[in-house]
């Protein structure tokens, strides 16, 4: 008999009660860097944005495995470091 292991959803929170898909996660960007303002301007474009920050400064550029964008105001390293804490959870 094969057994299947199913795999609960697992979401990380970016504050202001906004959550995203941990398997949907590509990359985590700083902001500032010139390739990361083209692909926000870009996405910004072609309303594939999505603005988490809630007025407060962008401090992370989530690309997801979509090719969606999601903008946040929580620094990579805390975005990172609730990433891994799910991870240690299983």
């Amino acid at each position: 008999m094969v057994e299947t292991l199913t795999r609960a959803k697992q979401f990380i929170h970016l504050g202001f009660n906004n959550w995203i898909s941990l398997d949907k996660v590509a990359t985590i960007q700083v902001p500032n860097s010139a390739p990361a303002v083209r692909l926000v301007q870009t996405c910004r474009a072609n309303n594939q944005l999505a603005d988490l920050t809630n007025g407060r400064k962008t401090k992370a550029v989530i690309v997801l495995t979509t090719g969606q964008v999601v903008l946040s105001a929580l620094a990579p390293d805390t975005i990172i470091g609730r990433m891994e804490g799910l991870n240690n959870k299983e």
